[in-house]
């Protein structure tokens, strides 16, 4: 067949061992497909006049980086008004709400709040209420599980005590029964969530396509979308009437506590169903929520007494959801954080091999989400179960620390901090390992991500002393966990991951080496482009 692209790179690293001992320069797309991989000699030998080549140069050449865990729709109502994130003092937070302020009329909003930036206060609606007066305000911390709401917008929600939930969220209160302003959990933030004046549908297209294009650029071609609404079905079909996505996408509805076998079927049918560059294929669910907040389900408390209950009240609900969409060949992704939660998810897989036919068992992909803090014994019935271990690296490098002095840490205790984001040890298991960035619960740039995988700190700062370095991957590890191993965490290890003959052309082509780039370096090079389909999505310009 007459390739319709030929890329050339001096380095390109096919992540297909049948190709590891060969020098291959060059690869050829048909249709959207890799129809050839050799030398710069053999693409003389295939291009014909009609053939274009993108000659890279020096540069470095890989499968297209995949995003296991991001929420480009979710995100959408989690980035409005003022980024948080880099605030390191409740002063710092102050500020950046006044002045966002005196700049909004309506709600006040904000983003990405590190509840180690308030020290020793606690985190309550007073501390809001003295920079926004009657002004409504609803702060989302960084964890996307809960938010601190002022007096006024609890006023507006009529919130005044109390709730009961479906599922493990809270309304949390003081002695006498009122609200403080932190809202743990979905349930209990839609509260007050739901009296937001929302965007119109022309603003969130216009954000998500901004984004998506923001993505592209950062050296993604792909990610894993965990959650789904009619709403993102809704975009990305206004987004794909304009033209192609730039990035292929994978998402996942989620299943939570209170739903039944009539919902359960409602999420099967939707399966399998999407565009030309966007399908539903798995479910999401939870068994419990953050350290962070005291929603984490563990063996033992935290040091306030918090994080032993599961997401779902009824824990044996989620296991009966489970068996459900597995024994119809349905991939599931569950977070689990504490080791009681991660516990009782691998109980539930592990029960599989007795409740679905082994063909439709071996040919569906399980997966957990985040894993931060297990014991050895956790680690090592990952392989056993033949689960897929989904982790974002910079949890760890941006939210916890060396010393144990930030909240995750403190909570947790020594011995269970000591424990954390264990990559390397699933790596030495044998276990497949999926690396993302949790967007927008940490930044979305994969290439950082990539350093601080190997790095076990903040890439770019070197002062910084390591977390847990033994857990460190290889250069080549953390490359895996964005294409090879993203590929097989999504059971498309036939279609994508590697640069092989028959598989997707989704390429990302870098200024530096991934592998032999030290790693600070690396996080600071460029991306030079994405090709999906065989076709570019970005290309920078260089200079001659």
């Amino acid at each position: 067949m007459t390739p319709d692209l030929i890329v050339l790179a001096d380095t390109i690293h096919t992540m297909d061992e049948r190709h590891q001992d060969q020098s291959v320069q060059a690869v050829a797309v048909s249709g959207g497909l890799i129809t050839a991989v050799g030398s710069r000699q053999d693409a003389r030998d295939w291009q014909q006049a009609d053939t274009r080549v993108v000659d890279l140069g020096n540069a470095t050449l890989t499968p297209g980086l995949v995003d296991c865990h991001m929420h480009p729709v979710f995100g959408l109502d989690l980035t409005i008004g003022v980024d948080l994130a880099g605030a390191t003092s409740l002063d710092e937070v102050l500020t950046l709400l006044r002045g966002e302020a005196a700049n909004d009329g309506g709600w006040l909003r904000g983003w990405g709040l590190n509840p180690n930036a308030f020290g020793t206060v606690p985190l309550h609606r007073s501390v809001l209420d003295t920079v926004t007066g009657d002004q409504p305000a609803l702060i989302r911390l960084f964890d996307g599980h809960s938010a601190l709401a002022n007096s006024r917008a609890l006023e507006l929600a009529g919130v005044h005590g109390r709730f009961e939930f479906d599922q493990a969220s809270e309304v949390v209160c003081d002695a006498d029964g009122v609200p403080t302003g932190l809202l743990l959990e979905a349930a209990a933030m839609e509260l007050v969530q739901r009296h937001i004046p929302q965007e119109s549908f022309a603003q969130r297209k216009t954000r998500l396509a901004e984004l998506l294009g923001d993505f592209a650029r950062s050296g993604l071609t792909g990610g894993h979308i965990m959650d789904h609404s009619e709403e993102s079905t809704a975009l990305f079909q206004a987004l794909e009437a304009d033209g192609e996505l730039p990035l292929r996408l994978r998402t996942a509805p989620w299943c939570m506590p209170g739903s039944g076998e009539a919902e359960w079927k409602e999420l099967a049918r939707s399966i399998g169903t999407g565009g030309r560059r966007w399908s539903i294929e798995a479910i999401k669910l939870f068994v419990d929520g953050t350290v962070d907040n005291g929603t984490a389900w563990l063996y033992e408390a935290d040091i306030h007494g918090q994080s032993t209950a599961p997401f779902w009240p009824r824990p044996e609900e989620y296991s009966a959801a489970v068996r459900y969409f597995a024994s119809r060949g349905i991939p599931t992704a569950t977070h689990a954080i504490g080791d009681a939660g991660v516990d009782h998810v691998l109980e539930a897989l592990e029960s599989l091999r007795n409740n679905v036919p082994a063909d439709i068992l071996h040919r569906t992909v399980h997966r957990i989400e985040h894993i931060e803090t297990v014991p050895d014994e956790l680690v090592a019935r990952f392989k056993g179960a033949g689960v897929v271990a989904s982790m974002q690296p910079t949890h760890c490098t941006h939210y916890s620390l060396a010393d144990h002095s930030d909240n995750w840490s403190t909570r947790l205790g020594s011995e269970r901090a000591d424990r954390a984001w264990r990559c390397r040890d699933l790596r030495d298991a044998g276990v497949t390992l999926g690396i993302g960035s949790d967007w927008p619960i940490a930044p979305y740039e994969p290439l950082p991500i990539i350093a601080d995988a190997q790095l076990r700190r903040r890439s770019g700062n070197p002062e910084q002393e390591p977390i847990a370095p033994s857990q460190a991957l290889t250069a080549l590890q953390a490359l895996e966990g964005y294409t090879s191993h993203a590929a097989k965490a999504a059971g498309q290890w036939d279609v994508s991951g590697s640069i092989t003959v028959g598989k997707r052309a989704d390429f990302t082509a870098f200024e530096l080496d991934p592998l032999t780039t030290a790693p600070d370096e690396f996080a600071a090079g460029s991306v030079l482009g994405t090709f999906v389909d065989g076709e570019i999505q970005f290309m920078l310009e260089r200079q001659a």
